[in-house]
């Protein structure tokens, strides 16, 4: 195989804009002396989210984390755990996000299984378990921003009155996409850490069209204040900077830019693995986010071929989700059902080095070694 032109090639070379991109929002803080307790920027942020998405004013909430998204939308949604309903089922192939957010509000994660096609908890298998009675909270996962469609989880929610909260992390593309789709009456948290396609740095929000709903999503990411200073429900302190504002600002300016780079860096994976049997098995851009080129391997044993084939190529892999939450030891007592999918899948899908400017001869090397560990 070749020699890459720098000493191993990273998993991830995130990019958020540049100081000159900045500047001015970052003057117009100086100016307005307010810095957080959505400002003037987070709520131009806020707003431009909104009609970028098809939402209403006030569709949009900014939040400090993709994870405090994912809070105060469980908190305004469904409260506290409560004795009577103390688990929150969720799917064992995401990330840790999920099941930290619904411990942080009381819940017990119960671990579900994902179906074999969509990687996704399937609300049909779910009404036919006879187990909900105990279940306060149901937080399906847009698998590497593969979107939730919401119809199916809102007819769950009206024949179970199980509350219902996406975790959305990823999916700002299919959201972007298909709103009428992926957006309605349920909470969808979003994520914008860095590793994301649109990013603020840390940062996320909570996006949905019932404008009631998301008033209290922002009370609970704001000590549950709503006006004066007396708490008035369960809560964090969960509130965007407007430092990172002027960054997620500065993201949507120059967005159709960003996004079409990565676009051609999935296009460019795709085209260099044409033909090759690794082709079928690549996923990236439009099939999930951007922010992700993946190989979905045949096998466990051909996963650590190519891993072991990709590190001594010195080029960095990731498993995005581990080997599933079960498999981490903070979470392996939790609750679970049988998990044969997620045991499955999880250790087959191999995170592959991804940035704006990754050049074609370093995913022609990625490519090589790939090849090279599959037998190809």
């Amino acid at each position: 195989m070749h020699t890459p032109d720098v000493e191993g090639i990273p998993v991830l070379r995130p990019q958020l804009p540049r100081t000159e991109r900045l500047l001015p929002y970052l003057q117009r803080i100086d100016a307005a002396r307010v810095y957080t307790n959505w400002g003037p920027l987070a709520c131009e942020f806020e707003g431009r989210l909104a009609r970028a998405l098809s939402l209403p004013e006030g569709g949009v909430v900014s939040a400090s984390s993709g994870t405090s998204a994912l809070v105060g939308a469980i908190l305004a949604v469904a409260g506290r755990a409560s004795e009577e309903r103390p688990l929150a089922l969720i799917p064992a192939f995401t990330f840790v996000a999920t099941a930290t957010a619904a411990q942080e509000c009381g819940y017990i994660p119960y671990l579900a299984d994902v179906d074999a096609e969509s990687w996704m908890l399937n609300p049909d298998d779910l009404l036919r378990r006879a187990a909900l009675d105990q279940v306060g909270l149901v937080v399906p996962v847009a698998p590497f921003g593969r979107p939730v469609p919401q119809a199916a989880w809102r007819d769950f929610h009206d024949r179970t009155g199980i509350p219902v909260v996406i975790d959305g992390a990823a999916s700002f593309e299919g959201l972007l996409e298909l709103p009428e789709r992926y957006l309605g009456p349920i909470a969808v948290a979003l994520s914008f850490h860095a590793t994301k396609s649109f990013a603020t740095g840390e940062g996320g929000c909570v996006a949905l069209n019932d404008i009631d709903l998301g008033e209290r999503v922002t009370q609970a990411l704001n000590f549950g204040i709503r006006v004066g200073r007396e708490s008035q429900m369960a809560h964090i302190n969960g509130k965007l900077s407007e430092y990172h504002a002027a960054v997620g600002l500065a993201e949507l300016d120059c967005w159709a830019e960003k996004h079409a780079s990565l676009c051609a860096v999935a296009g460019a994976y795709r085209e260099r693995l044409a033909g090759t049997e690794l082709a079928p098995r690549l996923l990236v851009a439009p099939d999930i986010s951007s922010s992700y080129v993946l190989m979905f391997c045949r096998s466990a044993v051909e996963a650590e071929r190519i891993q072991n084939s990709l590190r001594q190529s010195k080029v960095e892999f990731r498993l995005w989700y581990g080997r599933g939450l079960h498999r981490h030891g903070y979470f392996s007592a939790l609750p679970h059902e049988t998990l044969e999918v997620t045991d499955s899948i999880a250790p087959r899908v191999l995170g592959l080095p991804l940035a704006v400017d990754l050049s074609p001869a370093a995913i022609g090397y990625v490519a090589e070694a790939l090849l090279h560990g599959s037998g190809a």
